[in-house]
């Protein structure tokens, strides 16, 4: 037998693999994301994507099991994007303040990736329904929305209430905003500031008399 191999290779061979492991399947996702926003969801076949990143089918199918299983894993992925692009929003003394600055956020996150946004929230692949497992890991990729709400509500800024309600009015609100805005109805983010504004607004505890 030989001699086995110190734990700190191991470990280090361990860290290898799966880094290796994260960038095709990172990769794999960039491809399929910009298939999906420059040739459509038709675009979106095992062939064309293994041709694409330069790899076999069969890493595709070991990786994601099914083209249903690839377009899940964008569904989250596209979810995973924006709440990065929500946790990088600089923290500020003021909750109410720090709320403010994640609509903007999230508006760029919608306008800087298209093609994830449009499967999130549009249905760009016909027929693919996530699972309940991707819904409820998808909502919960934007529960800051709902920390920074409660943070609200504790410093006495909103009125009492569940902050889930709070912020399915605002995400209600942008979504409204942005699908008309990517429609090219509105010419560009003002109407969404706006809207945005006065969903917050709605919520402000009025001091008492």
């Amino acid at each position: 037998m030989g001699t086995p191999a110190p734990l700190g290779l191991q470990g280090a061979y361990a860290r290898g693999h799966r880094s290796n492991y994260d960038e095709l399947r990172t990769r794999l996702l960039d491809v399929a994301n910009d298939l999906l926003t420059r040739a459509g969801p038709e675009s979106l076949t095992v062939r064309r994507i293994a041709a694409e990143a330069g790899c076999s089918t069969q890493v595709i199918y070991t990786m994601f099991g099914s083209k249903e299983g690839l377009a899940e894993a964008l569904y989250l992925e596209g979810f995973e994007r924006f709440r990065r692009r929500l946790e990088a929003v600089p923290q500020r003394s003021d909750p109410l303040e720090h709320l403010s600055l994640l609509g903007p956020a999230y508006r760029e996150a919608a306008l800087a990736e298209p093609g994830y946004y449009s499967l999130m929230f549009e249905r760009a692949i016909p027929g693919f329904v996530p699972s309940e497992r991707a819904r409820t890991l998808a909502r919960a990729a934007l529960n800051i929305v709902d920390r920074v709400i409660a943070d609200c509500i504790s410093a006495g800024h909103l009125v009492p209430t569940q902050p889930r309600k709070i912020a399915d009015t605002l995400w209600a609100a942008a979504q409204g905003a942005l699908s008309l805005e990517r429609a090219g109805h509105l010419p560009d983010g003002k109407t969404y500031e706006i809207v945005t504004e006065a969903a917050i607004r709605a919520f402000l505890a009025r001091p008492s008399a």
